[in-house]
């Protein structure tokens, strides 16, 4: 299954044998062919369903499989492809378009995905607002992530990446993320005087981040 994109806000999948396509609930605006629907959970079974729930990451999900081509889209917000060859893609589940049934989706914390441990970690995704709780693209395969003005994908390479909270998208690689409070900091994003959050961002990889500080 390969995603291309039609313009900057649809893309478009070709379904066949072995090329099914996973996207969220109320993605399709068009198919042409012949294509079924089904419903999943995001982890791809009941367990852990109530812990989705009550993390917020229990975004609806359907599975298209046929053959056909299909066109998907969300509330005229923007669309990024990217291509997963084994790492981990970590966002939070309503950022995500559509992907492969190839990559497997998992909820973690927000320490687990590279926030600092404890409420250190917890924290960065409160002020981020990505929650507690945020989920994991693991495999090969593509995805499509939704954003508001496009984004751009800073490559992290030791010396880190400062990023406003509100900005950020996800992030792949083996990065660590750190809340910081800054004084000045406001003064920079345009949020008035004293001191505001800001995510310092380490290690290898490469973070992604919108050109607007619009959550959903």
């Amino acid at each position: 299954m390969m995603f291309d994109p039609v313009n900057s806000k649809v893309v478009r999948g070709e379904l066949g044998p072995g090329k099914d396509a996973v996207a969220r609930r109320g993605a399709m605006i068009a198919y042409q062919g012949d294509v079924l629907f089904s419903p999943i959970f995001l982890g791809g079974n009941m367990s852990g369903f109530v812990g989705r729930q009550v993390s917020g990451e229990d975004q609806a999900m359907m599975k298209a499989s046929g053959r056909g081509s299909i066109w998907y889209g969300f509330g005229g917000m923007d669309t990024t492809v990217l291509r997963l060859s084994g790492e981990s893609l970590t966002t939070e589940s309503s950022r995500i378009l559509c992907h492969e049934p190839s990559l497997h989706a998992s909820v973690v914390s927000a320490a687990q995905a590279g926030g600092g441990g404890g409420l250190r970690g917890a924290a960065r995704g409160v002020v981020s607002g990505q929650g507690f709780m945020t989920t994991q693209l693991t495999g090969h395969g593509m995805v499509v992530l939704l954003s508001h003005g496009g984004t751009i994908e800073i490559p992290v390479q030791g010396g880190g990446v400062t990023v406003d909270p509100q900005a950020y998208i996800a992030h792949r690689g083996q990065l660590h993320l750190k809340l910081q409070a800054k004084v000045g900091w406001r003064e920079a994003v345009g949020r008035g005087s004293g001191e505001a959050m800001q995510l310092e961002v380490t290690g290898h990889g490469s973070v992604l981040v919108q050109a607007s500080e619009k959550k959903f």
